[in-house]
């Protein structure tokens, strides 16, 4: 299903709206914001099978009220008033609820954009939804609820549907690297450049969605040009790192995002989870994929990063990530092989030896041309833009 991209009038928000299936085509039609609802209630298609995902539909009352023909209509979430759901079930529909007290709307049809996880920064970082999202995560009182463990499945199946939308007919590449790399540092001001010179290209910039290396490489394609890229990292240098209060930090970066605020095509992607609470998202990413999955988040950022995975230094999770993605390359024997490219010798060969045992890995297979290791951040962007 191909996103259609409209500006919300006035708001600067970007949605994604899913055009009507082919006749024949036999997949159902997912109305996923008010604007579509309206154009539907307004014509005379029919509403039997089709999904409601996430809509408050008690401003339709009247309107749904009158129409009998919603056999086989699922209604995931949002909000009805009580005549309605004994309407819609009366005549065939089934009503999926969910849960007022969630922090997190399961249904949700759209990716999130930063402002709308750090809603609320101003009372402080544990009022967002990012936060609560968090604790409603960790809660001990939900964690064995089976409830509760299906709607975050729910959601992260909603998140998944809606990257697929984001993406589609895209050349996406991935970013991994520490989330330890610092604003001020060369690092951070290299990995920038990184993903400033994928944008620029047309790459749509994939990341973990978190700090150090992360927010570099989103914030380098969020920048319009060398000028603004230069302003913001001497604007964020001033606020180094995410500890030990998370709220200075963001308050910074959602500044200078405001000030380059803009309508268009999306430049990056950020793909976090909330696993790792610790490590709040950074604000640069033009939407954002949360995950209750660190699984499912990580295998899917691999799978759609089809230009290439660029890995610049980092840990334990990197490496993780390094071995994730080299699985993929050594199974793949008939499809193209994108490159996966790790940068800086050093680090690779020295601190942390993964490029002897990647080369040791694709001996005799096409991997082995796919696996590369380069000294600097632009070498590794002319791999990808090569491909």
């Amino acid at each position: 299903m191909t996103a259609a991209q409209q500006p919300a009038p006035g708001t600067g928000e970007v949605r994604y709206e899913h055009p009507a299936p082919e006749p024949g085509s036999g997949r159902r039609r997912e109305i996923e914001d008010q604007a579509a609802l309206v154009a539907l209630l307004d014509s005379a298609a029919s509403l039997a099978g089709l999904r409601f995902q996430g809509l408050d539909l008690t401003g339709h009352e009247a309107a749904l009220l009158a129409r009998q023909d919603v056999r086989g209509l699922v209604v995931l979430g949002g909000r009805l008033t009580p005549a309605l759901d004994e309407h819609l079930r009366s005549h065939g529909a089934i009503i999926f609820p969910t849960d007022p007290g969630a922090p997190v709307l399961p249904y949700r049809g759209t990716l999130y954009t930063p402002e709308e996880l750090y809603d609320g920064l101003a009372e402080g970082y544990e009022h967002t939804p990012d936060a609560r999202a968090y604790a409603w995560s960790r809660d001990a009182t939900v964690a064995h609820d089976a409830y509760v463990s299906a709607l975050r499945a729910i959601h992260d199946d909603a998140m998944a549907d809606a990257l697929v939308d984001v993406v589609a007919g895209r050349r996406v590449a991935g970013v991994m690297g520490g989330h330890a790399v610092r604003r001020g540092s060369a690092e951070f001001a290299l990995a920038a450049e990184l993903g400033h010179r994928l944008a620029r290209e047309g790459v749509l910039v994939a990341t973990g969605g978190g700090p150090g290396a992360m927010e570099a490489a989103n914030l380098g394609a969020w920048a319009q040009d060398g000028t603004a890229l230069a302003g913001a990292l001497e604007r964020l240098a001033a606020v180094p790192h995410f500890a030990p209060r998370i709220g200075p930090w963001a308050e910074v970066a959602l500044r200078v995002r405001e000030q380059g605020a803009r309508d268009g095509r999306p430049r990056s992607l950020g793909i976090p989870t909330w696993h790792y609470g610790h490590e709040p998202p950074n604000v640069f990413a033009d939407l954002v994929a949360k995950f209750f999955s660190n699984a499912l988040r990580e295998d899917l950022l691999l799978h759609h990063s089809g230009a290439g995975l660029v890995v610049l230094p980092g840990a334990a999770g990197t490496v993780q990530e390094v071995f994730q993605m080299a699985t993929r390359l050594y199974y793949e024997v008939d499809g193209r092989v994108p490159p996966l490219v790790l940068v800086g010798p050093e680090h690779w060969t020295g601190q942390l030896p993964v490029w002897p045992l990647l080369q040791a890995l694709g001996r005799g297979r096409a991997m082995a041309e796919a696996v590369h290791l380069v000294q600097t951040p632009a070498e590794a962007a002319a791999i990808v833009l090569a491909g």
